[in-house]
Protein backbone atom coordinates (compact mmCIF):
# COMPACT_ATOMS: atom_id res chain seq x y z
CA UNK A 1 0.00 0.00 0.00
CA UNK A 2 1.47 3.06 -0.93
CA UNK A 3 1.57 6.75 1.29
CA UNK A 4 -0.77 8.25 -1.30
CA UNK A 5 -2.80 5.39 -0.93
CA UNK A 6 -2.54 5.09 2.89
CA UNK A 7 -3.76 9.18 3.17
CA UNK A 8 -6.69 8.75 1.16
CA UNK A 9 -7.47 5.80 3.42
CA UNK A 10 -6.92 8.12 6.39
CA UNK A 11 -9.26 10.95 5.00
CA UNK A 12 -12.38 8.68 3.86
CA UNK A 13 -11.94 7.07 7.45
CA UNK A 14 -11.84 10.46 9.20
CA UNK A 15 -14.78 12.55 7.00
CA UNK A 16 -17.18 11.18 9.68
CA UNK A 17 -15.38 12.05 12.30
CA UNK A 18 -14.86 15.63 10.96
CA UNK A 19 -18.74 15.94 10.38
CA UNK A 20 -19.99 15.20 14.05
CA UNK A 21 -16.93 17.45 15.73
CA UNK A 22 -18.57 20.03 13.33
CA UNK A 23 -21.68 19.50 14.69
CA UNK A 24 -20.44 19.19 18.62
CA UNK A 25 -19.06 22.38 18.01
CA UNK A 26 -21.99 23.79 16.99
CA UNK A 27 -23.53 22.90 20.70
CA UNK A 28 -20.96 25.37 21.93
CA UNK A 29 -21.46 29.02 22.41
CA UNK A 30 -17.65 29.88 23.29
CA UNK A 31 -14.84 28.04 21.60
CA UNK A 32 -12.94 26.24 23.91
CA UNK A 33 -9.99 24.47 22.62
CA UNK A 34 -10.29 21.73 25.56
CA UNK A 35 -13.19 20.43 23.50
CA UNK A 36 -11.35 20.45 20.41
CA UNK A 37 -8.50 18.49 21.56
CA UNK A 38 -11.06 15.82 23.89
CA UNK A 39 -12.81 15.25 20.39
CA UNK A 40 -9.36 15.04 18.51
CA UNK A 41 -8.03 12.57 21.43
CA UNK A 42 -11.31 10.83 21.29
CA UNK A 43 -11.85 10.32 17.54
CA UNK A 44 -8.38 9.53 16.66
CA UNK A 45 -7.86 7.05 19.59
CA UNK A 46 -10.57 5.59 18.02
CA UNK A 47 -9.41 5.80 14.67
CA UNK A 48 -6.05 4.12 15.52
CA UNK A 49 -7.66 1.59 18.33
CA UNK A 50 -10.59 0.08 16.02
CA UNK A 51 -8.60 -0.61 13.05
CA UNK A 52 -5.52 -2.85 15.02
CA UNK A 53 -8.85 -4.36 16.79
CA UNK A 54 -10.07 -5.67 13.37
CA UNK A 55 -6.73 -6.27 11.94
CA UNK A 56 -6.49 -8.47 14.61
CA UNK A 57 -9.68 -10.07 14.28
CA UNK A 58 -10.52 -9.62 10.62
CA UNK A 59 -10.06 -13.54 10.31
CA UNK A 60 -12.62 -14.61 13.00
CA UNK A 61 -15.01 -12.00 12.86
CA UNK A 62 -14.93 -10.80 8.97
CA UNK A 63 -18.42 -11.57 8.21
CA UNK A 64 -20.03 -10.36 11.47
CA UNK A 65 -18.20 -6.98 10.89
CA UNK A 66 -18.53 -6.49 7.58
CA UNK A 67 -22.64 -7.68 7.95
CA UNK A 68 -23.25 -5.16 10.73
CA UNK A 69 -21.22 -2.31 11.25
CA UNK A 70 -23.40 0.01 9.63
CA UNK A 71 -26.37 -1.02 11.91
CA UNK A 72 -24.12 -0.32 14.98
CA UNK A 73 -22.71 3.06 13.55
CA UNK A 74 -26.38 3.81 12.49
CA UNK A 75 -28.18 2.95 16.01
CA UNK A 76 -25.47 5.14 18.36
CA UNK A 77 -25.49 8.08 15.36
CA UNK A 78 -29.13 8.49 16.11
CA UNK A 79 -29.21 7.66 19.75
CA UNK A 80 -26.92 10.48 20.22
CA UNK A 81 -28.34 12.60 17.47
CA UNK A 82 -31.76 11.95 18.77
CA UNK A 83 -30.74 12.65 22.06
CA UNK A 84 -29.74 16.06 21.07
CA UNK A 85 -32.95 16.85 19.59
CA UNK A 86 -35.05 15.86 21.87
CA UNK A 87 -32.56 18.27 24.61
CA UNK A 88 -33.31 21.22 22.44
CA UNK A 89 -36.93 20.89 21.95
CA UNK A 90 -37.22 20.22 25.60
CA UNK A 91 -35.63 22.96 26.31
CA UNK A 92 -37.42 25.18 23.55
CA UNK A 93 -40.78 23.85 25.52
CA UNK A 94 -39.30 25.55 28.61
CA UNK A 95 -39.13 28.84 27.73
CA UNK A 96 -39.53 30.78 30.93
CA UNK A 97 -36.27 28.37 32.40
CA UNK A 98 -32.94 29.24 31.65
CA UNK A 99 -31.47 27.15 28.69
CA UNK A 100 -29.09 24.52 29.42
CA UNK A 101 -28.08 22.59 25.80
CA UNK A 102 -26.97 19.02 26.19
CA UNK A 103 -23.04 19.06 25.53
CA UNK A 104 -21.48 16.68 23.36
CA UNK A 105 -18.55 16.48 25.54
CA UNK A 106 -19.44 14.52 28.41
CA UNK A 107 -17.56 11.25 28.50
CA UNK A 108 -20.16 8.91 27.63
CA UNK A 109 -21.02 11.03 24.45
CA UNK A 110 -17.33 11.23 23.60
CA UNK A 111 -17.33 7.05 23.74
CA UNK A 112 -20.37 6.91 21.64
CA UNK A 113 -19.59 9.19 19.08
CA UNK A 114 -15.89 8.48 18.68
CA UNK A 115 -17.13 4.83 18.48
CA UNK A 116 -20.09 5.00 16.15
CA UNK A 117 -17.39 6.76 13.80
CA UNK A 118 -15.02 4.76 13.87
CA UNK A 119 -16.86 1.32 13.50
CA UNK A 120 -15.52 1.34 9.31
CA UNK A 121 -12.00 1.58 10.60
CA UNK A 122 -12.59 -2.00 12.48
CA UNK A 123 -13.87 -2.76 9.40
CA UNK A 124 -11.40 -1.70 7.19
CA UNK A 125 -8.76 -2.83 9.67
CA UNK A 126 -10.49 -6.34 9.19
CA UNK A 127 -10.25 -6.03 5.53
CA UNK A 128 -6.19 -4.71 5.48
CA UNK A 129 -5.96 -8.28 7.42
CA UNK A 130 -7.63 -10.43 4.83
CA UNK A 131 -4.98 -9.07 2.33
CA UNK A 132 -2.24 -9.24 4.22
CA UNK A 133 -0.96 -5.77 5.01
CA UNK A 134 0.37 -4.38 7.28
CA UNK A 135 -1.95 -2.64 9.54
CA UNK A 136 0.67 0.00 11.84
CA UNK A 137 1.35 2.86 9.28
CA UNK A 138 -2.54 2.80 7.74
CA UNK A 139 -3.87 2.74 11.71
CA UNK A 140 -1.11 5.61 12.89
CA UNK A 141 -2.48 8.05 9.79
CA UNK A 142 -6.09 7.26 10.37
CA UNK A 143 -5.52 8.61 13.87
CA UNK A 144 -3.31 11.42 13.13
CA UNK A 145 -5.65 13.15 10.35
CA UNK A 146 -8.62 12.17 12.14
CA UNK A 147 -7.11 13.91 14.99
CA UNK A 148 -6.47 17.02 13.04
CA UNK A 149 -9.65 16.97 11.21
CA UNK A 150 -11.77 16.76 14.59
CA UNK A 151 -10.34 19.43 16.20
CA UNK A 152 -10.77 21.69 13.04
CA UNK A 153 -14.29 20.36 13.28
CA UNK A 154 -15.15 21.54 16.97
CA UNK A 155 -13.29 24.95 15.95
CA UNK A 156 -15.19 25.49 12.84
CA UNK A 157 -18.41 24.37 14.49
CA UNK A 158 -18.09 26.79 17.28
CA UNK A 159 -16.93 29.91 14.83
CA UNK A 160 -20.12 29.50 12.53
CA UNK A 161 -22.41 28.13 16.23
CA UNK A 162 -22.61 32.28 17.04
CA UNK A 163 -24.50 33.08 13.78
CA UNK A 164 -27.11 30.46 14.85
CA UNK A 165 -27.28 30.74 18.45
CA UNK A 166 -30.41 29.32 20.06
CA UNK A 167 -31.70 26.31 17.27
CA UNK A 168 -28.17 25.11 16.50
CA UNK A 169 -28.02 22.07 18.63
CA UNK A 170 -31.58 21.05 16.50
CA UNK A 171 -28.58 21.54 13.74
CA UNK A 172 -26.28 19.67 15.53
CA UNK A 173 -28.26 16.75 15.81
CA UNK A 174 -30.24 16.44 12.64
CA UNK A 175 -26.63 16.37 11.46
CA UNK A 176 -25.70 13.41 13.89
CA UNK A 177 -28.84 11.32 12.82
CA UNK A 178 -28.08 12.14 8.92
CA UNK A 179 -24.81 10.61 9.04
CA UNK A 180 -26.19 7.75 10.87
CA UNK A 181 -28.49 7.32 7.80
CA UNK A 182 -25.91 8.22 5.44
CA UNK A 183 -23.83 5.06 6.86
CA UNK A 184 -26.58 2.84 6.85
CA UNK A 185 -27.98 3.64 3.16
CA UNK A 186 -24.58 3.42 1.70
CA UNK A 187 -24.23 -0.11 3.19
CA UNK A 188 -27.37 -1.28 2.08
CA UNK A 189 -26.73 -0.17 -1.20
CA UNK A 190 -23.15 -1.31 -1.80
CA UNK A 191 -24.59 -5.07 -0.20
CA UNK A 192 -26.94 -5.69 -3.69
Amino acid sequence: MSLFEIMLLAVGVAIDAFAVSVSCGLAEKKLKYRYALMAGAFFGGFQIFMPLVGWLFGFLFRDLILNYDHWVAFILLVFVGGKMLYEAFKNEDDSDSEIIPISPFTLNNMCLLALATSIDALAVGASLAMVETDIMLPALAMGIVTFLLSVAGVIIGTVFGHLFERKIEIVGGVVIVFIGFKILIEHLVTER
